[in-house]
């Protein structure tokens, strides 16, 4: 990039005068100055609080290579709040990873356990060099993920190497140069809706900005903060929290350059859930036109009354009433420390859905709920119900999901018979038969390979496909066969491998403990970015959509489509 200082000139002002500050851009560009009066005389428009920021004459291909971090205001009680009219600016140099906060109420004290609550005013300049907070979570010590992952370094993954914080709800954006009326795409990181970060390194913007996206990622509260229906309190706190991102996106992306018009959420893991469940829900009608659901579906949630058992068993661990008064008495540090007791898999907690299946296999206590105002009915029937059939949609998972949890712990190379029935059963109840069909009776196949492969269709491939047979709109399936060379090839099309395809991050997971392993193919990363940002676009895709009768589906990694067989566990469920 040419060198040189730039200088970000952010004002938050009074909502009601943004309309006619989008048609000033321009001017501003120019080198107006920023201590000017503000938009005298401005028709009053009623919007949410705005904060807008204007990079001066960049003459690099991308302007912003960095994250810029800003804030999302979102609502307390359904109602939008006045903001207050004094400036504030922020200062950061080109090519630096830039962060601005505090820019919004944290989640903390009486805004604890509410629904996200505006931003409060400041003066002054605050430092936009350094990237800003992640949501509270477990950080597992060096020697628990040696232990977990040996030889596998995931930090890039997760984001773990940052810091946690109370002003955590930022988004990050990377925009083109001189952009305009740009295609817009707002990601959502996984972690199991207990970790995770929007920042990763793995999830760097650049490439889609390069290639005339602007390129947004979030945060959320995770954990006990964002994803216990305690009573009292708004439930699914993160979706909220995600929903006030996009409304954010809709009120001030024209600044960056895009077009809230034409915006794609995308996710993948936890994150592709949440898009899914975006997706059924009716809060978000409008606020996006397009979704991917990357290695995600709509099943993994629970009836609130189910999710009101981990309410409860969190009190007693707590030793507080199972109430919002209950929870604030004790720190998110101690809440945290109760939310790690809860997740071993010795706790003893009944989560099963009336239909006695757990719809996370175990992979986290902590998911979305349906009964409320968010999510009124189950994802998968909202859709089947017409709910989201005007957004266009990407369903995708990847061939061998499971061998992240399974390859690096021994449990598939290790795992006997009899363990891999009764972990099964737990989960679902014609475990016993299901096993059978993908071969753990079969003596040329070791059972942990049958376990694998069952529970890679039961937990991703099997829901991805039904929630994409039940949307009434536009569909498109994926499944990425690309096998990483890591763990001596073993590690193959597992859990997250395609997102730095995706990104054109292959440099941040390769290596000798990378999740890519060594000499990932560089033309497969311009291949997938390429199709995410055409599709970001004007929804253009290189293959049919997937239909009941057809069943289409793509490989990225062959780049062919064709039609998929039904998967073995499909007769064995409802």
């Amino acid at each position: 990039m040419p060198e040189g200082d730039v200088t970000l000139k952010v004002y938050q002002a009074d909502v009601q005068f943004f309309s006619r500050f989008i048609a000033s851009q321009k001017a501003w560009r120019d080198g107006a100055a920023a201590d000017a009066p503000l938009w005298r005389g401005i028709k009053r428009v009623p919007i949410r609080t705005t904060l807008v920021a204007q990079a001066a004459r960049f003459r690099s291909r991308v302007a912003v290579h960095a994250r810029i971090s800003t804030f999302y205001p979102g609502r307390r009680n359904g109602h939008r709040s006045d903001a207050d009219r004094r400036a504030a600016r922020f200062v950061g140099r080109r090519g630096t990873p830039l962060s601005w906060r505090p820019l919004r109420s944290p989640p903390v004290g009486a805004l604890r356990f509410e629904a996200p609550a505006p931003a409060q005013p400041w003066d002054g300049v605050r430092d936009a060099t350094k990237r800003g907070f992640i949501a509270p979570q477990p950080v597992p010590t060096p020697a628990e993920m040696e232990k977990a992952l040996p030889g596998l370094d995931i930090q890039p993954l997760i984001g773990g190497d940052q810091t946690q914080g109370d002003d955590f709800l930022v988004v990050n954006i990377w925009t083109p140069a001189n952009a305009s009326g740009a295609p817009v795409m707002v990601f959502i990181h996984g972690g199991a809706f207990t970790g995770g970060a929007g920042a990763a390194d793995v999830y760097d913007g650049t490439a889609f900005a390069r290639a005339g996206i602007v390129c947004v990622s979030i945060n959320y509260r995770l954990g006990v903060e964002g994803f216990l229906p305690i009573p009292g309190a708004p439930t699914n706190l993160g979706l909220r929290d995600q929903i006030a991102a996009l409304h954010w996106v809709q009120d001030n992306i024209a600044a960056f350059g895009g077009d809230p018009r034409n915006v794609t959420a995308f996710g993948e893991s936890a994150g592709a859930m949440s898009v899914a469940n975006l997706v059924a829900s009716p809060l978000t009608k409008g606020l996006f036109q397009r979704a991917i659901v990357q290695s995600g579906h709509g099943d993994m949630v629970r009836p609130i009354p189910v999710a009101e058992r981990l309410v409860n068993k969190l009190a007693r661990t707590l030793r507080v009433k199972p109430t919002i008064a209950g929870f604030r008495s004790r720190s998110v540090a101690e809440c945290l420390d109760a939310q790690r007791k809860v997740s071993m898999p010795t706790a003893n907690i009944d989560l099963r859905n009336p239909d006695k299946r757990e719809p996370a296999f175990g992979l986290s206590r902590f998911l979305p709920v349906y009964g409320d105002d968010v999510l009124p009915e189950h994802p998968v029937t909202a859709l089947r119900n017409g709910v989201g059939a005007e957004i266009e949609l990407i369903v995708g998972t990847n061939a061998e999901e499971m061998n992240l949890y399974f390859v690096p712990s021994g449990v598939r190379k290790k795992i006997g018979k009899f363990l891999a029935n009764f972990v099964t059963k737990r989960a679902e109840p014609k475990a016993r038969d299901i096993l059978k069909a993908y071969g753990i009776n079969d003596r040329a196949k070791r059972p942990g390979d049958a376990f694998t492969e069952a529970l890679t269709d039961l937990v991703f491939r099997l829901p991805a496909r039904r929630f994409a047979a039940a949307h009434k709109g536009r569909t498109h399936v994926y499944d990425f066969s690309w096998r990483s060379g890591a763990y001596g090839g073993t590690l193959g099309a597992c859990h997250a491998i395609e997102l730095p395809f995706v990104f054109n991050t292959l440099s941040a997971v390769s290596g000798d403990k990378g999740l890519a392993g060594a000499n990932p193919p560089q033309a497969l990363a311009d291949r997938m970015t390429k199709i995410w940002v055409d599709f970001a676009r004007s929804g253009a895709l290189p293959w049919a959509p997937y239909e009941a009768s057809t069943r289409i589906v793509y490989d990225p990694a062959t780049d062919q489509a064709a039609p998929e067989a039904p998967l073995l566990a499909e007769r064995f469920l409802p």
